[in-house]
């Protein structure tokens, strides 16, 4: 009896191993009861979801979904850097529209640029960043490009859109990768010197997240145009809204359904979605009144279009091109998503954390300057730490475009991120702050930053819609090393054909996911068995080079875990997606922490800002696996399987600690390398009277005076000199406690941080605000 089962294990065990290994029977067997299966599991597929997928690159994202990501290969990128031209026109023109913008003048008094900023503006191209030179164009580099939007941003949020939108998603872009050479020979010239304004419509009221659900619709006929009768062309019917530069735009992009009823272009009656290029004085076009969002008053508004007739060739890339426009605009977005709201977002962070950490020098508060107090160290730690990493991923993900990439999934990462963590650096500002933040006036330099923040949240995909559904759905799709290849058997007409690509494909994909779970558990047991990381990684680096090896395996593990238990569940388990997409971006975002602590020469004094915010990303990585893993719909066993892969020894990621906050918020208390390293790109003014260049007068003097006045101190705690304030100074100079130019010091300390605590106040109707930007004694 006891033979009779030995034999039956052992013809068991190699039938097992022949159904794995013989090719004709693992195909014909295993991998086609696998592909049925994985046919229903499949999720239903729209053409406009379809054309998402396909739209964009593959970069960086697929090496972290590989498990094994190749840190030499990241730190081999060359590093981004600006052209001398474009060095000067940062220097120069954008220089200059700095200082001619005042926020509070164009917000509050004007609701709109002046005349000689939009002069200024078209004359020296700054809607022509993109556009090559040959049409009259700067030709920039999407690295200058961001810059000089990050730039005008920390200066002014309706300037800083104004020259974005042009420069993004719009018709330039759309000309340069899409329109025939008589459409680019006519309109890029005249959309260079600013004789044209660009504007693009998309969302409307019934189309926002959705756009592709958008109602309007464009019917092929022939028509009587310009004189000519019987001319094949599209009556195009449409509602539109939130389209910035609208209401001022002579040139407007437009998206719509082309229908083809009566057959005139071929047999497909249902076209697609489909983009045109129509000026705005065409007859049947309506510019409605403005939007007003948020007290921001970059011109931005509806339009309306009522059986507008156009000819064929209006049709952006010709006849063509018709029913393309969505593959368009995503891969469009790929691009413009990477640079402009990321550019912005950072533009803001860097402006919280240079004035929160000057403010909270010069405020002084029971006697000690308030960024010295624990509460606010907290904030100014977690400001400076978002912002280092925010402008490391802006500085990488432009790189990457520079490349020649079109980073569809890293374009979800930062533009969710980026705008996130802005959120946080200017809430954290306003808080340090505190009333010299929530007055509004001319001395007020962050409270329209403040309020504008939710458009950069809202536009371009919403973010509870990028986080939910974009970054992981698309990524798990497009990065994944396998899952393209067996849905793409899958659809497959031929079914040899299917499955001998699904075969290769899956035995591939479960080698694959076999070595991340034999890795996630080794390298969660120990670290030092990860050999991946950089050969010449600074010692200070190497534990996050392996930290992130061992989470980049166990996030493969567990998003084929996902797949495989949820299928084309998933897509509708968004919070489950949602934090496979958390976990996918912060391996992105660390990654590009530490290219930029490498590119940057390995600063010793920046070692803080990298800590900080390497260890927080980390911790809310190693939260969001917590949370997937108590969330996901699968028995006790399996959980608690996957949680022993993952954390073998337990979650043992900490949150950066209070010394490190400590550490990190010294720094940018004060003046140095670090600090400028940190704010570099924004626009600090100098001009005497200016808010924020009286903040740094006050701050280099808070510095200059602090031994001062700790001398002070101790003389009044010995009773040397008296307690009033008021009379310090004269007693502590006659008494030869300070010089006679350190009392000048300590009087200009006064002048200097009285004028910049002060707040704006008005006349009682509001419509007055005080010549001294001061409050009326009492």
């Amino acid at each position: 009896m006891s033979e009779f089962l030995f034999f039956l294990f052992v013809a068991l065990l190699v039938l097992i191993v022949a159904l794995f290994t013989v090719p004709f029977l693992r195909r014909n067997i295993v991998s086609n009861l696998a592909l049925r299966i994985f046919s229903k599991l499949l999720p239903q597929i729209s053409q406009t979801e379809q054309e998402a997928l396909d739209a964009g690159t593959v970069w960086w994202e697929g090496e972290l979904f590989s498990g094994k990501p190749d840190w030499n290969k990241l730190l081999a990128y060359p590093k981004p850097v600006l052209s001398a031209e474009e060095q000067a026109f940062l220097d120069g023109p954008v220089e200059q529209l700095c200082a001619m913008l005042d926020e509070w003048h164009i917000t509050h008094e004007r609701r709109d640029l002046p005349p000689h900023v939009w002069q200024f503006i078209r004359e020296n191209h700054f809607f022509a960043l993109i556009i090559p030179k040959e049409y009259g164009g700067l030709g920039f580099s999407a690295l200058a490009h961001s810059e000089v939007v990050m730039k005008i941003s920390s200066r002014s949020n309706t300037a800083a859109v104004t020259v974005m939108v042009p420069n993004s998603l719009g018709p330039a872009e759309l000309l340069l990768h899409y329109g025939t050479e008589e459409q680019k020979n006519h309109y890029l010239p005249r959309l260079a010197n600013g004789s044209e304004i660009p504007c693009f419509a998309l969302t409307g009221p019934d189309a926002g997240s959705d756009a592709g659900a958008m109602p309007d619709t464009g019917v092929v006929c022939r028509a009587e145009f310009n004189g000519q009768p019987d001319v094949l062309g599209i009556r195009i019917n449409w509602e539109k809204r939130y389209i910035t530069l609208g209401p001022i735009a002579t040139l407007l992009g437009v998206a719509f359904r082309l229908h083809d009823p009566d057959g005139l272009l071929g047999n497909e009656k249902e076209i697609g979605i489909t983009l045109a290029l129509i000026p705005t004085n065409m007859p049947g076009i309506s510019i409605g009144r403005r939007h007003f969002p948020l007290n921001g008053v970059f011109q931005n508004g509806p339009n309306f279009g009522k059986d507008v007739f156009i000819p064929m060739d209006w049709i952006i890339g010709g006849q063509d091109k018709a029913g393309q426009g969505w593959r368009m605009l995503m891969n469009s977005l790929s691009v413009g998503r990477s640079i402009s709201l990321p550019a912005t977002s950072v533009g803001a962070a860097k402006l919280a954390a240079w004035s929160s950490g000057a403010y909270g020098r010069v405020r002084v508060q029971f006697k000690l300057p308030v960024g010295y107090f624990e509460g606010v160290e907290e904030a100014l730690a977690r400001i400076a730490g978002n912002t280092y990493m925010m402008d490391a991923a802006r500085v990488m993900t432009a790189g990457a475009v520079d490349l020649g990439e079109e980073p569809s999934v890293i374009s979800a990462i930062v533009k969710y991120h980026l705008t996130e963590r802005s959120r946080q650096a200017i809430n954290d500002a306003m808080d340090i702050h505190g009333g010299k933040g929530i007055c509004l006036g001319p001395s007020n330099y962050l409270a329209r930053t403040y309020q504008q923040t939710p458009v950069g949240i809202t536009v371009e995909g919403a973010n509870i819609l990028t986080r939910n559904l974009i970054i992981f759905g698309q990524g798990a799709i497009r990065a994944h090393p396998f899952i393209l290849r067996e849905i793409s058997a899958v659809w497959d007409q031929s079914r040899k054909r299917s499955l001998q690509a699904f075969d290769k494909a899956l035995t591939e994909h479960v080698t694959f996911t076999l070595r991340n779970a034999v890795c996630s558990l080794a390298f969660g047991i120990s670290q030092r068995l990860i050999k991946a990381v950089p050969a010449d990684a600074a010692d200070e680096t190497i534990n996050y080079y392996r930290q992130l090896t061992r989470f980049s395996a166990s996030f493969a593990l567990l998003a084929d875990s996902a797949m495989l238990k949820l299928g084309g569940v998933l897509k509708r388990r968004e919070r489950l997606s949602a934090r496979l997409g958390d976990i996918l971006s912060m391996l992105y975002l660390c990654s590009a922490t530490l290219k930029r602590f490498e590119d940057d020469g390995r600063p010793v004094a920046d070692l803080p800002f990298l800590h900080w915010s390497m260890q927080d990303a980390l911790y809310r990585m190693q939260q969001a696996f917590h949370e997937f893993l108590l969330n996901f719909p699968a028995g006790r066993i399996i959980r608690g399987g996957l949680r022993f892969m993952i954390f073998p020894l337990g979650m043992r990621c900490l949150p950066p600690a209070d010394a490190l906050s400590h550490e990190v918020a010294r720094l940018i208390l004060t003046p140095g390398a670090a600090r400028d390293r940190l704010t570099a790109g924004i626009y600090l003014p100098t001009a005497e009277n200016d808010p924020l260049a009286l903040l740094g007068q006050a701050m280099a003097c808070a510095v200059e005076c602090e031994p001062i006045e700790a001398r002070l101190k101790r003389a009044v705690k010995d009773k040397t000199l008296p307690s009033d304030e008021e009379e310090q100074i004269s007693k502590a100079l006659a008494q030869g406690i300070i010089t006679d130019s350190e009392a000048a010091s300590l009087e200009r300390m006064q002048i200097l941080r009285r004028r910049v605590i002060m707040v704006d106040d008005f006349s009682p109707d509001l419509r007055q605000v005080d010549d001294q930007q001061g409050e009326t004694p009492v």
